[in-house]
């Protein structure tokens, strides 16, 4: 497997295969094939599902360690206490905090996997810094899940009337609207890997699941601009949701995701 170069075509069906696609390079006879194209038995060592949080716990742990490294250099007799009476700075705790969100979201979407849920963890975007916290595909299509631990009420605030409407993402006092910007640019990139991969026209949904956020009395799920915006147990509900899919084609489509989004 790998990345391609320069664009070509699937030696199978002849599809166009852009730079950048995924696809199985026969080094002998000189020729790509196309996931979708690929036997469903073939050894490809996809990689599995990942570890949800890991990428944020790793980055955690490096800027924790550095800044006990530096504490403990300055201050060779008092280092220890001095990281003892002292917090870590918000922006290292920040990424704990994150993992730990990721790490709940994770084993609420892994406990469908008896019902032939496939679920990806902490992917990678190819070419860019990024990356995905959940990825998981059931009955109905492919779910793109971005986890936030954040405290505060969850609401959706809606000002204007008609055509002046305007909906916003609130928790407690702050506009988080910009999170559904940013999952929606994941999105783009998941669809763009089925459209490379032979599985174009798979439904793909958006969600920003909220961990640790407080909901109205009566609460229900909401959209803003199409994202929906909800809680882990209403996420791995929606997931899970009967559809079209069977077994073996979201088997074919979480490999082609997994190997189109490596681990983080």
């Amino acid at each position: 497997m790998m990345a391609l170069r320069f664009a070509g075509t699937c030696s199978a069906c002849g599809r166009a295969l852009a730079a950048g696609s995924q696809a199985a390079y026969d080094r002998q006879l000189r020729t790509v094939t196309c996931i979708g194209c690929l036997p469903a038995d073939l050894d490809l060592t996809t990689p599995g599902s990942g570890t949800a949080g890991a990428s944020a716990q790793r980055e955690h742990d490096k800027r924790a360690t550095k800044r006990e490294n530096r504490i403990r250099t300055a201050h060779p007799k008092l280092g220890g206490l001095m990281l003892a009476l002292s917090d870590e700075p918000a922006s290292t705790a920040a990424w704990q905090k994150g993992a730990n969100g990721e790490v709940v979201v994770g084993a609420a979407l892994d406990r469908l996997t008896p019902q032939g849920v496939q679920v990806l963890h902490d992917r990678r975007i190819p070419g860019t810094k990024a990356n995905i916290d959940h990825i998981a595909v059931g009955p109905r299509g492919v779910f793109v899940i971005d986890a936030k631990k954040y405290q505060g009420m969850v609401r959706q605030q809606v000002d204007g009337v008609f055509w002046m409407r305007t909906e916003k993402l609130m928790v407690g006092s702050r506009n988080q609207t910009k999170l559904a910007g940013g999952l929606r640019w994941q999105l783009g990139h998941v669809e763009t890997a089925l459209e490379a991969t032979g599985f174009a026209g798979i439904p793909v949904f958006g969600m920003l699941c909220f961990v640790d956020g407080n909901w109205p009395i009566l609460s229900t799920r909401f959209k803003i601009e199409d994202i929906e915006v909800t809680w882990p147990k209403a996420a791995a509900k929606q997931v899970a949701s009967p559809g079209t899919f069977g077994l073996e084609r979201m088997q074919a489509i979480h490999r082609a995701l997994a190997l189109s989004f490596p681990p983080a």
